[in-house]
């Protein structure tokens, strides 16, 4: 087992949601590091399940994650602007939704968060309240 403390984020390869993913999991999740998954687009990756090889490619990359580094944490972000998928924000939301259940399906003893960073690149959890807000 790897020293100190992981978390896992699957996330755009988009450098603008880099850090402000990792900041979050490292303040929220209390993590010393971050093994980060990049694809572009990986909510509709996850979400469509339209391409069986990338998304084990995923899984096994979030396995060594969370079997060798003992992360207990795995977010699934999506953002504004992806240019590898490029759909609106209510589609994006459907998306992490499957994505999230996919991941949960995987069997790992973690928690599954799922985050959106929006034209500021803020983040936010998408919980209930920002699905209100959003669909209205």
């Amino acid at each position: 087992m790897a020293q100190g403390t992981f978390a896992t984020a699957i996330n755009c390869m988009d450098g603008r949601t880099q850090l402000p993913v990792n900041r979050y999991m490292k303040e929220t999740c209390g993590a010393d590091y971050v093994d980060t998954i990049t694809e572009p687009g990986p909510d509709g990756i996850l979400g469509d399940q339209k391409d069986a090889a990338l998304i084990e490619s995923i899984r096994k990359r979030v396995e060594i994650s969370v079997l060798k580094h003992g992360s207990k944490n795995i977010a699934i972000a999506a953002h504004h602007d992806c240019a590898g998928n490029p759909v609106e924000l209510k589609v994006h939301l459907d998306q992490v939704d499957r994505a999230v259940e996919l991941i949960r399906s995987w069997g790992f003893d973690c928690t599954v968060i799922p985050l959106w960073l929006g034209e500021d690149f803020e983040v936010r959890v998408i919980d209930d309240a920002f699905k209100e807000e959003v669909r209205g």
